[in-house]
């Protein structure tokens, strides 16, 4: 049984004796820990290493609309500097599964496995909450999660929503019915970060033109985060993601990154902000994003709502 540094010993250890595959059944996940994940791996260049999550309690508390919609835009790709998979399936039919499983994989060989008190969260694996883990019987676990596995339905699957409760996306959020631009209420605080310089311009190679630059994709931005900000706790610091909804409806997964954490981006695509932001300024993919864009657009600034750890609104209308 241990205690202490258990992402270390059940997350990134293992792929350095040679595993390959990590299977993760868990109760209670989320996109941001995902996320989490696949970026520690590309940093720390651990290669080769496919993440098949199962998540176990679906079939009792269903799923948030912003979560299912991070975990399809997770589902499925190859991540550069990986060359590994990341697949995410929900248990779909009674009874539910409240386990969590950590099994590590040589080829087809279960070669290591954990279980204990720690979900597929960041709560559990990257803050200073204490979790529980003992290592276990690979060959056992691993027969568990295939039996778990019968009785799921792939995230991504195009019948998913016939077999899972999809919930409101939060009730702060859909307390509304109209769309929302602002959220008040109890516990909810805000901050509205400028997309200029301080000189009053967009950044020639900087902010939303970060990737104006030659051999970049030229898409890649991201929103600059003031100190005075930063030093707040308003957003998660030490490389942790996390969640933002969108005013239109969309889902993106973040981090605050850079030297003296001055920069929000979207961690395993820097591209994937430009991106949505040039949409929605109604310029073309790539484009060199000015002032004028932003002023005939009708705003020069988005403004964040934090709703808990993990999950935040972002409001960008006119």
């Amino acid at each position: 049984m241990f205690t202490n540094n258990i992402a270390q010993r059940i997350l990134f250890a293992p792929s350095l004796q040679g595993a390959d595959t990590l299977l993760i059944l868990s109760g209670y996940a989320t996109p941001s820990m995902a996320s989490w994940l696949i970026k520690s791996y590309q940093e720390q260049n651990i290669s080769s290493v496919n993440i098949s999550l199962l998540i176990g309690m679906v079939p009792f508390d269903g799923l948030s609309i912003p979560i299912h919609e991070g975990f399809k835009e997770l589902h499925g790709k190859a991540y550069p500097n990986t060359a590994g998979r990341f697949t995410c399936s929900y248990v779909c039919e009674n009874p539910p599964v409240h386990a969590n499983l950590y099994i590590w994989l040589k080829g087809e060989t279960p070669m290591l496995a954990y279980t204990g008190s720690a979900d597929f969260i960041q709560n559990a694996f990257v803050s200073s909450r204490k979790e529980i883990m003992e290592c276990i019987d690979p060959e056992e676990a691993f027969k568990f999660y295939e039996e778990v596995e019968t009785n799921s339905i792939y995230c991504n699957h195009a019948e998913v929503e016939d077999n899972i409760v999809l919930r409101p996306t939060h009730q702060i959020l859909d307390a509304e019915n109209k769309p929302i631009t602002t959220l008040a209420g109890e516990g909810i605080i805000s901050a509205t970060l400028s997309l200029l310089t301080k000189r009053g311009e967009v950044g020639a190679k900087s902010g939303l033109n970060w990737g104006q630059r030659k051999d970049r994709n030229r898409n890649q931005a991201y929103i600059h985060l003031p100190a005075k900000i930063a030093r707040t706790g308003f957003f998660p610091l030490n490389k942790q993601h996390f969640t933002v909804v969108t005013d239109d409806g969309h889902t993106l997964l973040l981090r605050v990154e850079q030297q003296n954490n001055k920069a929000i981006t979207t961690p395993l695509s820097n591209a994937q902000l430009g991106e949505y932001f040039r949409n929605r300024l109604g310029l073309g993919n790539g484009a060199f994003v000015s002032k004028l864009d932003l002023l005939n657009y009708g705003r020069t600034d988005v403004t964040f709502y934090r709703i808990d750890n993990e999950q935040y609104f972002m409001d960008f209308h006119v």
